[in-house]
């Protein structure tokens, strides 16, 4: 009797894996939306309540994460008008003309920026951040995902919600490492979070996944200090700003 147990589970069990991984998502669109806390961001600055009482408290715009298995584009959604708080917290969700393409298996990414009206194209390699997987678990987007903590810049932290039901190990503003696709992230010290609304499974924008070619390149450190010099032209502390303008330019993610 237990050998044809054995037998008949031996048998369905090709199968049951076959359905099983039939689940996972090898390729399809993300949207995500973005969001800045701007009341908070001006906790313990000189602006008065009473205008801090009149102003719009979240900033929010929507970006797409189009992905195949080895490669994806992260890139804003277009509309029409720009929320009126965006001019006064140009860095808070980035300009609408930002883009990061990462190609995974060659371990590399092109990061598109606007500065000062020009578009320069930054080409590096996918840098590494050492996460801390916790039990906790959160539905995003219809899909049960479980939390991971990082560290950026040394002491920022960062808490993230994964799912290992997308084959890619991506994320939004470039951040990757964890056993499968980040569809939440959130930056508290920053006051930023961002979580998919909409997960588009197996539909076929992969002809869009391709690296911006339109700007001016930026491949080696001389490249980069002259564009940061130029970031800083005006700033009274340029080394200390130097290092500001190089987290601007490659986001959360050196």
């Amino acid at each position: 009797m237990e050998f044809k147990v054995l037998a008949f589970l031996l048998l369905c069990f090709p199968f049951l894996s076959l359905k099983a991984q039939g689940t996972f998502i090898p390729y399809g669109k993300i949207t995500f939306e973005k969001k800045f806390n701007v009341i908070r961001s001006l906790d313990n600055t000189s602006v008065p309540d009473e205008a801090k009482a009149k102003m719009q408290k979240y900033i929010t715009n929507e970006w797409e994460f189009i992905f195949d298995q080895n490669r994806s584009l992260f890139k804003p959604v277009k509309r029409e008008k720009e929320d009126e708080n965006q001019s006064f917290f140009p860095f808070a969700l980035g300009r609408q003309t930002s883009e990061i393409y990462t190609d995974y298996s060659k371990k590399q990414r092109v990061l598109k920026r606007n500065i000062m009206g020009d578009d320069y194209l930054l080409t590096d390699t996918i840098p590494n951040l050492d996460w801390k997987i916790m039990h906790d678990v959160r539905n995003i987007a219809g899909y049960e995902c479980r939390k991971a903590i990082g560290i950026i810049y040394d002491s920022v932290y960062v808490v993230a919600f994964y799912t290992d039901e997308i084959l890619l190990r991506g994320g939004p503003e470039g951040f990757t490492g964890l056993p499968g696709m980040i569809l939440g992230l959130a930056i508290p010290r920053y006051n930023t979070t961002w979580f998919a609304t909409k997960v588009e499974g197996f539909t076929n924008h992969q002809a869009e996944i391709i690296p911006a070619s339109k700007g001016k390149k930026i491949e080696t450190e001389k490249d980069l200090k002259k564009l940061i010099e130029l970031f800083t032209r005006y700033e009274p502390d340029k080394k200390e700003k130097a290092e500001e303008a190089k987290k601007k330019l490659y986001g959360f993610t050196l």
